[in-house]
């Protein structure tokens, strides 16, 4: 019978126990639900801001992380990294695991930023504003999220509701039974970059006559870009925008300035300066390299210092000044260009002017211009902006989303054809415009320009002088303009005004663990397991007996008696 021919396989086995015991080891792994390769995982992560300014550090100054993963509502955080999604990370909240000593942060940040909500937006910049401004002592860094990343955070959130077990035997049950994350970030801490260097590209356009003896007009714009994580900062409204419009402003000017009928006697000196996030640290040198000059002084009869800054979007234009200009000197005329451009060809646009002085107290100037104005030099700022103070300025929000291309278009023709009338004085030609047929701007340069700008993150300290953005911005100036040269900058070694720190994107491991308390389950399960064995296998004739006893039909002649 059946029931006998199974004894036989026990009989088998019973002769050589530890050895066919091996038998069922490959059958159990083949048949578990847990996949080996799901044990580690590896996943891109970017670290949070870190920077000394002018003797203060801001931002993040660790990196090391090497702990268990916790969901961020979990009762026991020290030394322990907290995993949560953008929308359950608060600052009350990051106060809340600093006091409970929590090892580290780890959000998890939307794979389409620009499709968060308006109410999600506001919270992500008002969090990058005050955590920047926060003594941030842990690891904090941010992930995009991924069919694993929403794994670990489920598992770790399945793991958290043991913490609210209503008995000590059901936490220690969950606890048990939980998937358990280690993450690792291996390699040396952050440390400090003291030779790092930021690059100004300069050049220009020489006016008609002697170029010693005429006024100069400067055009800036700073080139990087600023976010609660370097690697994620690609700022391609500010100041991207601003960076395409001198760019702009160079190819038109230039066509105009190689024609001997539109040849101005104005100077234009085109810079893009590095570090302006940083409380303009590369115009903060470059002027004072260019008053120290003994080849000359490039500034000595500056008419007028225009900065550009975030003009990618909305349908304002704003002049923004540290002292009201008079009607009839070069800033009021410019800004009179400006107002009746609008009226004549965008009649849609509001053009205003905002005017702040200077606070010299604070640690951080508002805008580009300040740097010029200090030095007395008429300088203002032209930004559709109406604040300095607006997250919209360092945010890793600023994705290519954010801008126009035409917005960009409609601000380059405000500003070029402003400027135009400026240097040639056209005020009283009447309603014209300059920039049309060959002179047009062209929206799939801009577009080229803007794909290329949010492609590259352009956080200063990712920006290198031999960096390929760099490069490709000086190669551009150089195309149309003179003289282009790139000057780097330094920070003092004594008392360095910034200091840049190393690492700004790293590879975390998730290695699937079991908690502690598991191993304990573990042990009590494989004695009671072996007990259970052994007893089976020492008393198998008599288990063996008992169930054919129990199983065996009667025989024919038993029924009839």
């Amino acid at each position: 019978m059946w029931f006998d021919e199974i004894g036989e396989v026990f009989e088998m086995f019973r002769g050589s126990f530890p050895l066919s015991f091996l038998f069922f080891v490959p059958i159990l792994i083949i048949i578990s639900p847990v996949s080996p390769v799901n044990a580690a995982q590896e996943f891109g992560v970017y670290r949070m801001q870190q920077f000394d300014l002018q003797g203060s550090s801001f931002g993040c100054k660790n990196s090391v992380i090497n702990m268990e993963a916790r969901a961020i509502d979990s009762k026991m955080l020290t030394r322990r990294c907290a995993v949560a999604r953008l929308q359950d990370v608060t600052m009350p909240k990051y106060r809340e695991l600093m006091s409970q000593n929590a090892g580290a942060l780890l959000v998890i940040l939307p794979k389409n930023l620009s499709a968060l909500s308006l109410e999600e937006k506001q919270h992500l910049q008002s969090l990058e504003q005050e955590l920047l401004q926060e003594a941030v002592s842990v690891p904090v860094y941010f992930a995009t999220e991924s069919e694993f990343l929403n794994d670990i955070y489920l598992d770790v959130q399945e793991g958290n509701t043991g913490d609210n077990a209503p008995t000590a035997w059901e936490a220690l049950l969950s606890s048990a039974t939980a998937n358990g994350f280690q993450l690792v970030i291996s390699g040396s801490p952050a440390e400090p970059l003291p030779e790092f260097e930021v690059a100004n590209i300069q050049g220009h356009l020489s006016g008609y006559g002697i170029e010693e003896q005429l006024p100069t007009i400067v055009i800036t714009a700073h080139y990087d870009a600023m976010g609660i994580a370097p690697a994620l900062s690609y700022g391609v409204d500010s100041n991207g925008s601003g960076v395409l419009l001198l760019l702009e402003l160079v190819r038109l000017f230039s066509k105009l300035y190689t024609n001997s009928r539109t040849h101005a006697k104005y100077n234009l000196v085109f810079l893009l300066s590095g570090a302006g996030k940083f409380n303009y640290q590369g115009t903060k040198r470059w002027i004072e390299d260019n008053f120290e000059s003994a080849e000359g002084n490039m500034l000595s009869d500056v008419a007028f210092v225009l900065c550009l800054d975030t003009l990618g979007a909305g349908s304002e234009l704003n002049l923004h000044v540290s002292k009201p200009p008079r009607d009839d000197g070069a800033g009021g005329r410019f800004y009179k260009h400006l107002e009746d451009i609008a009226k004549e060809n965008f009649p849609d646009v509001k053009i205003g002017m905002v005017h702040k002085k200077i606070n010299l107290a604070d640690e951080m100037l508002a805008w580009e211009h300040e740097r010029f104005s200090i030095k007395r030099m008429l300088a203002f700022t032209v930004s559709h902006l109406d604040t300095p103070k607006s997250s919209d300025r360092t945010t890793i929000l600023d994705t290519r989303e954010r801008v126009s291309t035409p917005v960009i278009s409609r601000n380059i023709l405000l500003v070029a054809e402003a400027l135009a009338r400026q240097i040639y004085n056209l005020t009283s030609q009447g309603s014209f415009q300059i920039f049309t047929d060959t002179l047009s701007v062209e929206d799939p340069v801009i577009d080229s320009w803007l794909d290329y700008f949010s492609s590259v993150p352009r956080a200063a300290q990712l920006l290198k002088p031999d960096s390929e953005l760099v490069v490709t911005l000086e190669q551009t100036m150089g195309r149309y303009l003179k003289d282009v040269r790139k000057t780097l900058v330094k920070a003092d070694k004594r008392d360095p005004e910034f200091v840049f720190y190393t690492g700004a994107e790293y590879v975390m491991n998730a290695y699937n663990v079991k908690p502690a308390v598991f191993d304990l389950f573990l042990a009590v399960c494989i004695a009671a397991y072996l007990t259970l064995t052994y007893f089976f296998a020492q008393n198998f004739r008599l288990i063996y007996s008992t169930l054919k006893r129990t199983v065996t039909p009667l025989s024919p002649k038993s029924k009839v008696q």
